[in-house]
């Protein structure tokens, strides 16, 4: 069911941004041209601006119908720990904790450069080749 819903509001929305190009400008969007006021020598209320109108409607009403069913599913869930721990287990108060580095597999290993390899113990004469 919300496949098709949203393949009806997609439909919705294509179709009126077409309609929403296929109209005349007049000219005020930015300040620029003059012509007219609130009321023009057209028509307030022709095809274009009529049909638009209702694909607008359409478009609210998918979209609240699309909202209210995707949370239609979803389950409240409790803000208390319930269940096991999800992450690892915790050091209880006087327990020991690992320095860190110590190769536990954390964030600081991995982001620790690789050990440079090792240097010879003295100087090494150079070989031909």
């Amino acid at each position: 069911m919300q496949t098709v819903v949203i393949v009806v509001h997609l439909l919705i929305v294509l179709t009126m941004i077409g309609l929403v190009l296929l109209q005349r400008s007049e000219g005020g969007g930015l300040g620029m041209g003059g012509g007219g006021g609130f009321m023009s020598t057209r028509g307030t209320t022709n095809l274009l601006s009529r049909s638009t109108a209702y694909l607008a409607a359409g478009f609210f009403v998918t979209s609240l119908l699309l909202s209210w069913m995707a949370g239609y599913s979803r389950q409240p869930t409790s803000i208390l720990n319930t269940g096991a721990p999800a992450g690892p287990a915790v050091p209880g108060p006087g327990a020991p904790v690992p320095p860190l580095g110590t190769g536990s597999g954390g964030v600081l290993d991995q982001l620790r450069p690789p050990a440079p390899p090792a240097q010879p113990a003295g100087p090494q004469v150079p070989q031909s080749q």
